[in-house]
């Protein structure tokens, strides 16, 4: 397998992870892995380093105002940023906005958490791609077959099944409180072929 894919799934699958905890707890967060013209809000005190090697430390700067931004290979480069929004999202606060507008840039993917509704929101290409109930029981058990999902569909695809109506009906449902956004024909014929369903 690529090694650059299974980096994205790690990364993904660490987002994720910590975006349930702070989800949960009913506070909110922002990550961008990529980049993205950025203003500091907050001196940067803390170095850029490893987010797998200290997923705590990511965990508490996520929570400061502002965006985490990480490279491809999951250094943090910068916390408690300010993203310039290009784009509104309806319905949703500057938090939101500024992801969609970071999740415009190709190659990047954004990782919204709300405070609001206790939901993880992936974004790629301005799309909403994936979501994550933080309420569903048990979600922690499908974060992994998410992340692969994630990838697999990701990687080429989310133009032709990206949405960004926030509605369940036009998503699919493959894990407990996971629902992917897009062509739910085109999205179930894509992941059957690759996880052997027809």
């Amino acid at each position: 397998m690529d090694k650059d894919i299974q980096m994205y799934k790690k990364i993904d699958e660490l987002l994720i992870s910590i975006g349930l905890k702070i989800a949960k707890r009913g506070e909110g967060a922002l990550f961008v892995v990529g980049e993205v013209e950025y203003k500091p809000l907050v001196a940067q005190e803390v170095p850029q380093f490893n987010s797998f090697k200290n997923p705590k430390l990511l965990e508490s700067l996520a929570i400061m105002d502002g965006a985490v931004i990480l490279d491809k290979k999951g250094i943090v480069q910068a916390y408690g940023v300010m993203i310039k929004s290009k784009k509104v999202f309806k319905n949703f606060g500057t938090r939101h906005s500024a992801a969609v507008s970071a999740s415009l840039k190709k190659g990047n993917l954004v990782v919204v958490i709300s405070e609001e509704d206790k939901k993880i929101r992936i974004l790629k290409e301005g799309k909403i791609i994936m979501q994550v109930d933080a309420l569903q029981k048990n979600v922690e058990k499908s974060v992994p077959q998410a992340a692969n999902i994630l990838e697999s569909v990701g990687a080429g695809t989310v133009g032709a099944i990206g949405t960004g109506i926030l509605a369940p009906t036009l998503g699919i449902t493959l894990l407990p409180g996971i629902i992917l956004f897009g062509s739910a024909y085109y999205l179930a014929r894509v992941l059957g072929s690759r996880f052997g369903h027809k």
